[in-house]
């Protein structure tokens, strides 16, 4: 069993040691420029096309986190990339969905108690008392109720604030006030205080947190954008804060990245940047999973987590 490994900027020294402690009988080998010896199973993190582009011995491509469109872009800018026999597999909650639940929930807390309000009139070294949000009308809308969705909406509605969850087809969570599909997207936006941002990015989703959306918020809502930055139009975010139909944004995702020293994100004070850290994959854990369904692909079994390139997730 040979498996390639792809990750830009990691201690790929580090993963192929952890990979080949749980896959003794494996032959491991990182992946440079030029490599076209055979493979049955490639790793990887955005992967370049020319790594992937005529394998056609390649049984899996395990890709090292949940959203794959990095991968799904080679392939449609250039259809055929992907080896045509090969399951594109993504990682499932690996300790993701627990970080994930901890950003979002900071994050909300943040700006119901307004404590961004707060860091301001620190800066400005004012002393005055705010009234934080009524708790039972703070509406946090979840957008995307996958595994990590699901477990954030899970996880703001204890708090006791009304949670609102949308997906692409129906969904029951505990707690949550769900809809599903085209014909519910504006009944589950409408007077949102919170929108988190948690779908795939997809054709289907890409610019959807865009003007038309905004409108349909409660006025001076918030936005969470812990997904991808193609799922925002930048210039209707900053229309929408100037304009007060937003108040504040956070967004650990950005189309660039790292985002420029020049982007006028860095001089709006109301937009609070992270360098894509809400839900880091951590390595112990997601040794152990792709291993485990290596093994499985191995003995014939199938494996869950593998993305439909049609729908992109």
């Amino acid at each position: 069993m040979k498996i390639l490994f792809y990750m830009p900027h990691a201690d790929a020294a580090s993963w192929l040691y952890d990979f080949a402690r749980v896959l003794p009988d494996a032959e491991l080998r990182e992946w440079q420029a030029g490599d076209t010896a055979p493979a049955d199973f490639a790793i990887v993190w955005r992967p370049p096309r020319d790594m992937l582009a005529g394998r056609d011995d390649l049984r899996a491509i395990f890709n090292l986190g949940a959203g794959v469109d990095a991968i799904l872009a080679l392939e449609h800018e250039r259809p055929g990339t992907l080896p045509r026999n090969a399951k594109l597999v993504r990682l499932e909650d690996t300790g993701m969905a627990p970080q994930m639940a901890e950003y979002v929930t900071h994050a909300v807390l943040r700006y119901m108690r307004r404590f961004d309000e707060y860091q301001m009139l620190q800066s400005a070294r004012r002393w005055q008392e705010l009234e934080a949000h009524p708790r039972e009308t703070f509406t946090v809308g979840v957008l995307g109720l996958g595994v990590l969705g699901a477990h954030v909406a899970q996880a703001v509605a204890a708090f006791g604030m009304p949670v609102r969850g949308y997906s692409r087809s129906a969904r029951q969570i505990d707690g949550v006030t769900t809809f599903a599909g085209e014909a519910q997207f504006d009944a589950f936006l409408d007077g949102v205080k919170v929108l988190v941002n948690l779908l795939p990015h997809t054709p289907d989703t890409g610019d959807v947190l865009n003007a038309r959306t905004f409108s349909k918020l409660a006025r001076g809502a918030y936005l969470i954008n812990v997904a991808r930055g193609g799922h925002l139009v930048e210039q209707d975010l900053l229309e929408a804060l100037a304009s007060g139909q937003l108040a504040a944004a956070t967004l650990d995702v950005v189309r660039e990245e790292p985002l420029p020293p020049d982007h006028l994100f860095w001089r709006e004070p109301r937009i609070t940047i992270t360098p894509h850290i809400s839900a880091l994959t951590l390595r112990e854990e997601s040794v152990a999973q792709v291993a485990q369904k290596i093994t499985a692909l191995m003995r014939g079994e199938t494996v869950s987590g593998v993305v439909d390139i049609g729908r992109g997730y």
